[in-house]
């Protein structure tokens, strides 16, 4: 079976080496070793050394130079706003008070898609709104996972059509 035995970011590897894509949700971004079988049919090893995040575009690489493409699957999720930048720092707290994972940004977060949790913002006066889009969460402090493509000096523009409804792109 073939093997993939790293990750390229997206931006990295040369597109014309692209074998197939795989639509993955977050959970299933997150692996170290796991059979897979990518969109187009092509069946692989993902074997990476350690578990690693892939981010949307990122390249699988295959042991005879192949890529496999990574594509973030959109997932139900909610957006929430609130009307300043401090309030929204404070349903950031409690977020964070449950644990949960998170993506922010300037003026909004996305969570995973929970009504009890949307009931809670709401509540606190912030608004809380039903999305179907790709989801990338901070990564752990204390696992290492912060993005890699920063940390590499990659800049994703998120240019990459996530599907995010109504008007709704990354900053």
């Amino acid at each position: 079976m073939r093997r993939a035995i790293d990750i390229v970011p997206a931006g990295h590897w040369p597109k014309d080496q692209q074998r197939d894509e795989i639509t993955l949700d977050f959970d299933s971004r997150h692996r170290r070793r796991l059979r897979m079988v990518a969109d187009g049919g092509l069946e692989f090893l993902l074997d990476l050394p350690e578990a690693a995040v892939m981010h949307h575009g990122d390249g699988l690489k295959l042991e005879d130079g192949g890529m496999v493409c990574v594509v973030a699957a959109r997932e139900p999720l909610l957006e929430i706003t609130a009307p300043t930048p401090e309030y929204l720092m404070r349903l950031a707290w409690h977020i964070g008070n449950r644990h949960l994972p998170a993506e922010l940004h300037a003026n909004r977060l996305y969570i995973r898609d929970d009504h009890v949790i949307a009931e809670m913002v709401r509540g606190l006066g912030g608004t809380a709104r039903q999305v179907r889009s790709a989801f990338t969460p901070e990564g752990g402090a204390y696992r290492g996972e912060a993005h890699h493509h920063q940390a590499k000096g990659h800049h994703h523009h998120h240019d990459h059509g996530d599907g995010h409804d109504d008007g709704h792109s990354h900053d």
